[in-house]
């Protein structure tokens, strides 16, 4: 056919391309749907339909957009109000599979629709297994409590090609902690508009 809709998620730039090249005339995704206002109507510049859900027989709720304000804002106010800096996201569906009903969580075309600045990279982790059996395998109690200790203290800022870091999930701040966060939510009637997580950046030196 020359007229084709899209509808995969996190593949649908390459799935574009493929059918154009392909001989596919009008190619079109759920992002290109609600881009811009129909009638009056809302819309999503970045994802269009992508991240709705049905709300009515004739209605859907659109994924969020301009949450960057708010994100500041509810951090900001908290900051005055107790004088705790926190970081704050506002996430959409987790991202993770399944092991046994092999669901792949993540519908909505991204985990965190606008958060701080701190929530930006990854963990910076050494693994505690490989220097337990590795560089301090000659150490019980509390010497290897200390030596650990002493090398999670002198870390680079960045381990990247360091054995001891080799094992550590390097995924996105927001895509582990909106996992936590859908997780702890659930899909259906907790009714949890707010999660809090504490000590996530703490290690074992704390």
């Amino acid at each position: 056919t020359k007229n084709v809709l899209t509808c995969d998620i996190h593949t649908r730039v390459r799935t574009k391309r493929i059918l154009r090249q392909n001989g596919a005339e009008r190619v079109l995704g759920l992002d290109d749907i609600l881009s811009a206002p129909v009638n009056g109507s809302g819309c999503n510049e970045n994802y269009g339909l992508l991240g709705s859900n049905k709300s009515t027989e004739d209605t859907v709720k659109l994924f969020p957009r301009d949450c960057g304000g708010l994100v500041e804002e509810i951090q900001s106010s908290l900051l005055q109000k107790t004088g705790k800096h926190v970081e704050v996201m506002v996430y959409g569906d987790g991202a993770f599979k399944d092991p046994v009903g092999k669901i792949w969580e993540l519908a909505d075309p991204c985990v965190s629709v606008a958060n701080t600045p701190g929530l930006e990279g990854t963990p910076n982790e050494v693994k505690l297994k490989y220097l337990a059996d590795n560089d301090f395998k000659n150490l019980s109690g509390e010497a290897l409590k200390e030596a650990i200790s002493g090398r999670i203290k002198e870390k680079k800022d960045n381990l990247v090609g360091d054995m001891a870091s080799q094992g550590t999930t390097p995924r996105r701040l927001t895509d582990l902690i909106g996992s936590l966060s859908d997780l702890t939510s659930g899909s259906g009637d907790k009714g949890t508009p707010v999660i809090l997580i504490q000590g996530y950046f703490d290690n074992f030196t704390n």
